[in-house]
């Protein structure tokens, strides 16, 4: 069974470049020293500012990164080196550049959206495997899509399904939810199958980091 107490950590994230600092106060101030990084509002110019407050922070492992087109393997190289990060998650976009990272293929997990089209440039095996969007995965399963098809498909590989990234899902607009504004909107979480649940699970989300806490004890003692 699952320890999802563990494998559920809070995200730092921003949202237009904005509200990483403060949720970075919020772990000092809270004396969390595991959490998730999602890089991709945030400007690449604050890189160096971020990763110094990282270096002085409470902070002592990083499991999952969400890293963006701009990220250098230097940047990933050192995030392993000091914070342990294991799990460095993508787009399906990405894939187009692939080969910029390509010393660190197997550290890369992919994101599928919920857009019904999958590139003939994607090929999970090229790469460590999946970071299932649980969000995305529900959006995608509701409308039988191909991203939903291309992962079913690969079901039965246990090696590809390692981390994934958790938000909120609206049932009537059929789709993810990065401001959650109440506990019902996890209530799908209790649909998915057990396959796609990795072992880090990062919560991506603009909300607090305090909130966060409290979204994943609902989260933990649902799926328990």
């Amino acid at each position: 069974m699952k320890d999802f107490e563990k494998s559920i950590i809070p995200g730092i994230t921003s949202f237009n470049g904005k509200g990483w600092k403060r949720k970075l106060m919020e772990v000092e101030k809270l004396g969390i020293t595991r959490v998730g990084l999602f890089l991709e509002e945030i400007d690449s110019r604050n890189n160096n500012e971020l990763f110094d407050l990282l270096l002085k922070s409470n902070i002592k492992e990083i499991p999952l990164v969400h890293i963006k087109e701009s990220t250098t393997c230097e940047d990933i190289n050192f995030l392993i080196k000091n914070f342990k990060s294991k799990y460095f998650t993508i787009h399906e976009s990405d894939f187009k550049n692939l080969e910029k990272w390509k010393s660190l293929y197997k550290k890369l997990f992919l994101e599928m959206n919920f857009d019904d089209y999958v590139s003939k440039n994607v090929k999970v095996k090229k790469i460590g495997g999946f970071c299932i969007d649980l969000s995305h995965f529900k959006a995608s399963w509701d409308l039988i899509t191909d991203d939903f098809k291309y992962v079913i498909e690969r079901k039965n590989f246990k090696k590809y399904f390692k981390c994934n990234h958790l938000n909120g899902y609206s049932y009537k607009e059929n789709r993810d939810l990065h401001r959650i504004n109440s506990l019902k909107n996890f209530d799908y979480l209790k649909s998915l199958p057990s396959f796609i649940f990795g072992d880090v699970i990062a919560l991506e989300m603009y909300n607090s980091i305090s909130e966060q806490l409290k979204f994943k004890k609902y989260i933990v003692k649902m799926l328990g």
